[in-house]
């Protein structure tokens, strides 16, 4: 799907000291039979932040009323990992998550992540550590800034790794068909120059033999 491009953000960062996070643990398989439409947010890290019985755990750093409205999540390393499901990106779109912090993310889960609107945003591990450290106090309200890739809080500017194309599709709003389209008039000219320079490489259309329209049984 493609997104609401966005090039600042600003809003409130949660810590969440915890590596290896997966997709199973950021929506268990179990609730992925929700339709889409019904919004899959309420099943983010249900049974990290729920207990047995369904009740929400009053420790968990998303439950606590300090929390609430949280948009920016920072994480340990490997957040992401696991399954290649995008509901586990639509769980935290659908939160309201918008920026992800973690030193390193599963591969797949980060494309579907920008793919969806959701910044994955690499930093190394030990800044990765000092800003949980200092959110392990209470949440803090931070910027996040696309055009320098920063994270910008109240006595302090951190870098964050994102691969340009990632960056653009955020700014732009856009997905893989919507990158590709933006090279729509570069893929025609090319097709063009192809079939002048190599037309025995375009195929025939079906039935038509050396020129010759044969009958089909």
């Amino acid at each position: 799907m493609s997104a609401r491009g966005w090039q600042h953000h600003e809003g409130l960062a949660v810590g969440l000291p915890m590596d290896g996070i997966d997709t199973d643990q950021i929506i268990p398989a179990r609730f992925m039979a929700t339709p889409r439409d019904q919004g899959y947010g309420r099943f983010l890290l249900h049974d990290l932040r729920c207990d047995a019985q369904g009740a929400a755990r009053p420790d968990f750093a998303l439950n606590r009323a300090e929390s609430a409205g949280a948009s920016v999540l920072v994480a340990g390393r490997n957040f992401g990992c696991g399954s290649s499901r995008e509901a586990a990106v639509y769980a935290l779109v659908d939160y309201g998550i918008r920026v992800v912090v973690a030193p390193s993310f599963g591969d797949i889960f980060a494309a579907n992540a920008v793919n969806n609107g959701l910044c994955p945003a690499q930093v190394c591990e030990t800044t990765s550590a000092s800003m949980l450290d200092a959110l392990a106090e209470a949440p803090r309200r931070v910027s996040v800034d696309l055009e320098s890739c920063e994270i910008i809080g109240s006595a302090c500017r951190i870098p964050f790794a994102l691969d340009p194309v990632w960056r653009q599709k955020l700014m732009e709003g856009w997905d893989d068909i919507d990158l590709t389209r933006a090279y729509s008039a570069d893929i025609t000219a090319f097709r063009d120059r192809d079939a002048q320079a190599r037309p025995w490489a375009r195929l025939r259309p079906p039935g038509i033999v050396q020129g010759t329209r044969t009958d089909r049984v």
